[in-house]
C-alpha cells in the first residue's frame, strides 16, 4: 500500500495530479483546503491537498513482511493516516519499526480502549493461572488459527478480530482482515502499528465514494432502486434540496412509483417546496416523454417502486424501466438500502438488484443502529461504491456523503 499527498489550485486539480501519478485505482482518503497565512492572505487564493493511496498487488512469498512506520496522524475534519513519504509493504525484515508518536486524540482513545482490553484479558489470564494451575481457558473459536508465538501482537489481533464480529463485520472479511496483519506484523510491531495499517486497510477497501457528477450534458437521469420502506422518496428529497439549494442546479422529479398509495402524491410536496416541475410515469413507453419536458434541466432524479426483492413481476417492470431510457441521456443508478436490515438480506438484495442494472450504494437509517459492519460487508459483496448515507427524516439536513475515516473509526471502536 502506498500513500501520498498532492495539491492544487483546486480540489479537482489535486485529485487529477494524484490519480495521474498514482493510476485509476486511486482512493482518496481526504482533502483539506489550505488558507493562505500572512499578511496579504486576504490577496491569496486556497490551495487544497489531497491524501491518496493504492494498494499495491503483490503476492507474499516466503518471510511475513515487516511495516515501515507510518507518518504521524493529520489532525483534520477527516483523520488521515497519510505518509509525507510513500508507506509500502516491504521484504525488508533487518530494521525494526520505528517508534511512531500517535497525534491524533480519537485514535490515541482507541488504542486506550483496545489495549485495555487486551491488559485486561492479560491480567486475567494470569489470575486463572495463579488460582487454577492446571486449568487452561478456553479461547473463543477462529476461522483461521493466528500462529501460539508473537505475544501481546497476537493477543491484540484477537481481541481485534472480536471488536470486528462485535460490529457484525462477516466473519469472512474479519477473517481476511487479521490475515492481512498477520502478514504485515513481524511479531514485534507495536499495537498502535498495528491498528494504523488496520484502519488505512479498511480505509481502502471501502474505497472513494462516488457521488452525482454533473458534465454538463443536460438533463442527466439518476434513478432510485430498491426495497419497500428504505426511504428512497425521501433520500431523493434530501439529495435535491443539496443539488438546487448549495449548487443552484435546475432539478426536476419524474415518478414511476404508482403501485403505492399517495407515493406521487409525497414526491409532489416535496417538489412544490423545492418549486421544481414533477412528470407521473405510468409506464417505460412514457418516461423518455417525461424526460423530453425536461431538456433545459441539468438533473431528473426518478423515484421507482419500492418492492420485495423476490417479486418477480415488479423487479422485470423496474429492470425494463432503466433499459427504456434514450441512451442519448446519460444515467445513473442507485440502489436504496436500510443499515437496520439483516445482513443475509442485504447480500440477497444486493445480488438480485445486480440483475436489473449495475448501481452505486445509498445506506439509509445509520440512525437506527450503532453497528456498522454490515456497510463494509455490502461492499466488498457487491463491489459497488457506497455514495451516501442518511441518518433521519429531516429534509435535507439528514444526509451527508459517505464519510470513509468516520466509519472506519466506529467500526473499530466497537459498540
Amino acid at each position: 500500500m502506498t500513500i501520498n499527498k498532492f495539491q492544487g489550485k483546486t480540489e479537482k486539480e489535486a485529485v487529477e495530479k494524484a490519480k495521474k501519478a498514482m493510476g485509476p485505482d486511486t482512493v482518496i482518503m481526504s482533502v483539506r483546503e489550505i488558507k493562505a497565512k500572512g499578511f496579504l492572505s486576504s490577496f491569496k487564493a486556497s490551495t487544497y491537498e489531497v491524501t491518496a493511496a493504492v494498494e499495491e498487488k503483490e503476492q507474499y512469498n516466503g518471510p511475513l513482511p515487516k511495516l515501515k512506520s507510518p507518518a504521524p496522524i493529520l489532525r483534520q475534519d477527516t483523520i488521515s493516516l497519510a505518509a509525507d513519504e510513500p508507506i509500502r509493504i516491504t521484504q525488508d525484515s533487518k530494521k525494526p519499526p520505528e517508534k511512531r508518536e500517535e497525534t491524533d486524540p480519537e485514535i490515541k482513545e482507541r488504542l486506550k480502549n483496545l489495549q485495555s482490553l487486551l491488559e485486561k484479558q492479560l491480567g486475567e489470564d494470569k489470575e486463572e493461572k495463579r488460582t487454577h494451575p492446571e486449568e487452561k481457558e478456553p479461547e473463543k473459536p477462529i476461522e483461521k488459527p493466528l500462529p501460539e508465538n508473537g505475544g501481546n501482537g497476537v493477543r491484540f489481533l484477537k481481541t481485534l478480530y472480536g471488536v470486528l464480529l462485535d460490529n457484525e463485520v462477516d466473519e469472512r472479511y474479519a477473517n481476511e482482515i487479521i490475515d492481512d496483519m498477520e502478514k504485515a506484523s513481524s511479531g514485534k510491531n507495536s499495537i498502535d502499528l498495528l491498528l494504523s495499517n488496520t484502519y488505512q486497510k479498511l480505509v481502502l477497501k471501502f474505497g472513494t465514494p462516488r457521488t452525482i457528477e454533473l458534465t454538463g450534458k443536460k438533463p442527466k437521469v439518476v434513478f432510485f432502486i430498491g426495497p419497500t420502506g428504505v426511504g428512497k422518496t425521501t433520500t431523493i428529497a434530501k439529495i435535491a434540496s443539496r443539488m438546487k439549494v448549495d449548487q443552484g442546479k435546475k432539478v426536476a422529479f419524474l415518478t414511476a412509483d404508482t403501485y403505492r398509495i399517495a407515493a406521487a402524491e409525497q414526491l409532489r410536496t416535496y417538489a412544490n417546496i423545492l418549486d421544481s416541475p414533477l412528470f407521473v410515469c405510468y409506464s417505460p413507453e412514457e418516461m423518455n416523454d417525461g424526460l423530453s419536458r425536461f431538456k433545459d434541466y441539468d438533473l431528473v432524479l426518478v423515484d421507482t417502486a419500492g418492492f420485495s426483492h423476490r417479486n418477480e413481476a415488479q423487479r422485470k417492470d423496474t429492470k425494463a424501466l432503466i433499459e427504456a431510457l434514450d441512451p442519448a441521456y446519460e444515467k445513473d443508478v442507485y440502489l436504496v438500502l436500510s443499515a437496520a436490515t439483516k445482513c443475509r438480506d442485504l447480500y440477497e438484495i444486493a445480488d438480485i438488484y445486480h440483475e436489473i442494472a449495475d448501481y452505486k450504494l445509498v445506506f439509509t437509517k445509520l440512525d437506527e443502529t450503532d453497528v456498522y459492519g454490515a456497510l463494509l460487508n455490502v461492499r466488498l459483496h457487491s463491489g459497488a461504491e457506497i455514495s451516501y448515507v442518511t441518518n433521519g427524516q429531516n429534509v435535507p439536513d439528514d444526509i451527508a456523503v459517505f464519510h470513509t475515516q468516520k466509519i472506519v473509526k466506529s467500526i473499530l471502536g466497537g459498540r
